[in-house]
């Protein structure tokens, strides 16, 4: 695995990176968050990506700060009436398996046929503390994702879908029909992660090799006027920088940009200069 060109086959591969960063993290006497799977599931590809990934993310305060803002927005958005959780393209993520959740929830995973069956193999020894199904489809096939979804979200009545770390791996056509295939009456929530053009070219540059076989596509200048657009509203928007501030994972070079205003992401054409990434909770209509 010396190659790093050869450690990203595929996108599905980056979710081992997560992994990876997630059981460093849950490693720490000051973590934010405990995945006591992190570790199996990374296997030795997600160390060997993060061993020979960029120097500028080889910390990976961003997937960390994101791994829990996500987990705090699962979590309010189950209090506030969430009834199901379909986790899109859900690589390696163990949430069922670690966060506080009713027994009763119906969680549902979609991802390709062989890293389900990866993933299967892996927990199959472990207990989930809801009510967890995987389903292997391919979510780039609109019809297979139509069907997936009429049979996922059947007797659901205010659903959250989750396709964390997935659109900026897509071209902006993919993401206005997943956008579309998602605005059903059954589905109250979508929570995204979304960064802008400028963090889109600067990760795009430092991972030229490492993702030369899963590059980042989806960027706009202005991603929430994207989704307004297309009819979703976000009523939730974390920065991951100064959320990394506030949870003291942001790398000590970046504090001093901290000092400044947070940019807005709701004014981005004065603005389209300034890389900034955010969790996003949007909703349809």
């Amino acid at each position: 695995m010396a190659d790093t060109a050869e450690l990203v086959t595929n996108v599905s591969d980056t979710a081992r990176w997560v992994a990876a960063f997630r059981a460093a993290e849950s490693a720490r006497p000051d973590a934010l968050f405990h995945d006591p799977l992190a570790d199996r599931v990374a296997g030795d590809r997600g160390r060997a990506i993060v061993a020979h990934g960029p120097r500028m993310m080889r910390d990976g305060w961003n997937l960390v700060t994101r791994t829990k803002l996500i987990d705090d927005l699962i979590i309010q958005t189950i209090a506030e009436g969430c009834d199901r959780v379909i986790n899109l393209a859900a690589g390696m993520d163990t949430r069922p398996y670690r966060l506080d959740l009713p027994a009763e929830l119906t969680w549902i995973e979609a991802d390709l046929p062989a890293l389900i069956a990866e993933k299967d193999a892996l927990l199959a020894d472990e207990t989930p503390r809801c009510a967890l199904t995987r389903t292997a489809v391919d979510l780039a096939d609109p019809q297979a994702r139509q069907r997936f979804l009429d049979e996922a979200l059947a007797g659901a009545q205010r659903a959250l879908v989750l396709t964390e770390g997935l659109i900026y791996y897509l071209s902006d056509d993919d993401v206005t029909s997943l956008a579309a295939a998602l605005a059903r009456p059954e589905i109250a929530w979508w929570a995204v992660d979304v960064n802008n053009k400028a963090i889109v070219k600067r990760i795009s540059k430092a991972t030229t090799e490492l993702l030369a076989n899963a590059p980042w596509q989806f960027g706009p200048v202005d991603p929430l006027r994207f989704f307004a657009d297309l009819g979703w509203t976000a009523d939730e928007v974390e920065h991951l920088a100064w959320a990394a501030h506030r949870f003291h994972r942001l790398p000590w070079f970046m504090k001093p940009f901290t000092l400044l205003p947070q940019p807005d992401p709701r004014a981005p054409i004065n603005q389209a200069w300034k890389p900034w990434s955010a969790v996003v909770r949007l909703t349809h209509g």
